[in-house]
């Protein structure tokens, strides 16, 4: 009986401790505490052969520092950012080899907020194949 007893006790000792981290956390993920958003560092990746040397978002959209390394000449035709929002068709910006060209990309943007979207710009080779993409991700906040 008193083994009983002394297990039953054991379990509802550390039963209610488990309960009551669990409960905590749900606490911190509910207030956002936890949400790991927040804590994601600002990053601008593309694949090989565009390098994003620097970036940014604003209130009216994104902002991208580009390095065409992709050892020709190109006219970028779209970029577009579908997590954000932000698309810019119909561009014809044409980039040099080894040459860095600034991206902008009209939208609505929060202030305060942070933004993660997926990127990509469709390029057409100058004097080559056309409709080539580039994708990547963009993690910002927004100043």
């Amino acid at each position: 009986m008193k083994k009983g007893q002394a297990a039953m006790e054991f379990l509802m000792t550390y039963g209610w401790a488990i309960l009551v981290v669990l409960v905590a956390i749900g606490a911190l993920a509910y207030f956002g505490v936890l949400n790991p958003d927040k804590i994601l560092p600002n990053q601008c990746r593309l694949a090989q052969g565009l390098y994003c040397k620097s970036h940014k978002a604003d209130a009216t959209g994104v902002t991208m520092l580009v390095t065409n390394s992709l050892g020709k000449d190109i006219t970028i035709t779209s970029i577009d950012l579908p997590d954000a929002g932000c698309t810019a068709t119909g561009l014809s910006l044409g980039i040099a080899n080894d040459v860095d060209a600034t991206l902008t990309v009209s939208c609505n943007l929060t202030t305060g907020a942070k933004v993660k979207s997926d990127v990509l710009i469709i390029y057409d080779e100058v004097g080559g194949l056309t409709g080539m993409s580039n994708a990547g991700t963009f993690v910002s906040s927004v100043g």
